[in-house]
């Protein structure tokens, strides 16, 4: 659970720091750049232990599928939220795929 916890942390400081800009397009590209990986500083503090952590439980195939449906499922969020874009059907299509690829990830 530690794991998903940090990992879950990381991807919201990774979303904001890929996708937070896109709200002030009005302000330069390098700040944009500069701001980002300030964010994404501390998205390592959080992703590097996640891994570190995950890795005496999962293989790193499993971890990566894990802080993928992470980053898809804060994504969904971020854009919904944040970015006030529109939640469409076929997202949530998508995302079932998704799920059933991580049934067969952690399938014996």
């Amino acid at each position: 659970m530690k794991t998903i916890v940090l990992l879950t942390i990381s991807n919201v400081f990774m979303t904001f720091a890929w996708y937070g800009h896109l709200k002030f397009k009005e302000s330069p590209l390098w700040i944009a750049i500069l701001v980002s990986w300030l964010i994404a500083f501390i998205e390592y503090c959080f992703q590097v232990p996640a891994n570190r952590v995950g890795s005496y439980q999962f293989s790193t195939a499993q971890l990566k599928t894990i802080q993928e449906i992470i980053t898809l499922a804060v994504f969904a969020v971020f854009s919904v939220i944040y970015l006030q874009e529109q939640f469409r059907w076929n997202y949530v299509v998508a995302f079932g795929f998704l799920v059933c690829a991580v049934f067969f990830m952690f399938y014996e």
